[in-house]
């Protein structure tokens, strides 16, 4: 080892390449949202339907195999990059920040739910639920004002796992094509992994894949959103009961603890009945307290902001160490 204790070779700006290259990718997020036009993130969904079409069929191994191709392309077309630049070294870093970018959804995800907000709070309903399917899979006809307020804190509370913290997460531990690949896995599943007709067995691996991909993120963002509940008016010990303990009826091994989290701090009530173009289902009841209210969805902004934040830090100090 040299005297630094390292090991020879990795040299000190080679181990910050992607701890910065992280909190640039989080800082872009947190400054531009989603880009607005040519997003490869659209790209690879048109590529994803496209191949869909070329190898669909009603099982298991065919949803399989089109998970796999789409999911080694990303992860390989991102390590392709990272190589290509490896003699360029202001380069490489913006490439990887870059990805980390391209990979969350925090901001857009904010500023839709406080447009929602907004309409509710005006009682526009109607352009409430022409905007629900930017946040939720649900069918926005059967949803008043309640439901609305509901289903934007239960999106809210989700993608903070899925569209922050995880992508963070896996390029902490595999770097740029890490988070790739878990994008990938991410937009897969929220295209396939439902439960229609067409869908039940051909989604099944993408479905299960992202389950087991957010599995981890969506168990740190529960831990920080109970850490982060007296900041919007909650007990930590009531958010881990809504986690831990209501979280675990849920039938996602991740929504359910991030969801009851966030219910939990905010002391409201998640869950129930929800209606999808396939079909109804029903969802535990997640914490204690009345139903939500349109105030409730900018405090739940809130609690996602400082999750992601502290994610944020954490993650890049867990991304120099992997970087050792």
């Amino acid at each position: 080892m040299s005297p630094a204790g390292r090991q020879p070779g990795v040299r000190q700006g080679d181990r910050l390449l992607m701890p910065v290259a992280l909190l640039g990718g989080w800082v872009g997020d947190r400054w531009l949202g989603d880009p607005q036009r040519w997003h490869p993130v659209a790209g690879f969904g048109r590529l994803a339907a496209a191949l869909e079409r070329a190898v669909w069929k009603p099982s298991r191994a065919a949803g399989a195999l089109h998970t796999a191709i789409l999911l080694a392309a990303s992860a390989i077309a991102v390590a392709g990059g990272d190589r290509a630049l490896a003699a360029h070294r202001a380069a490489r870093p913006v490439f990887r920040a870059l990805v980390v970018w391209l990979t969350l959804g925090g901001r857009s995800l904010e500023r839709t739910a406080l447009t929602m907000a907004k309409l509710l709070e005006a009682g526009e309903l109607e352009r409430a639920r022409a905007l629900a399917p930017a946040l939720v899979g649900r069918d926005p006809s059967r949803l008043d004002a309640t439901g609305l307020c509901r289903a934007t804190i239960e999106s809210v509370a989700e993608n903070t796992s899925d569209a922050v913290v995880a992508p963070l997460l896996w390029a902490a531990l595999l770097g740029a094509p890490g988070a790739a690949a878990y994008r990938a896995a991410n937009t897969l599943d929220a295209m396939f992994g439902h439960k229609s007709e067409r869908h039940l067995h051909f989604g099944w691996a993408s479905a299960r894949l992202d389950d087991l991909a957010g599995w981890p993120a969506a168990r740190m963002s529960a831990l920080l959103a109970i850490l982060w509940a007296p900041a919007v008016g909650g007990r930590p010990g009531q958010a881990w009961r809504a986690a831990f303990t209501d979280g675990a009826l849920h039938p996602s091994p991740n929504a359910g603890r991030i969801e009851g989290a966030f219910a939990g701090a905010l002391s409201r009530e998640l869950g129930g009945i929800n209606h999808y173009p396939y079909g109804i289902e029903r969802r535990p009841r997640l914490g204690t307290g009345p139903a939500p209210r349109v105030a409730d969805i900018a405090s739940a902004v809130k609690l996602s902001r400082l999750v992601g934040a502290s994610a944020a830090a954490l993650l890049a100090a867990l991304a120099q160490e992997t970087s050792r």
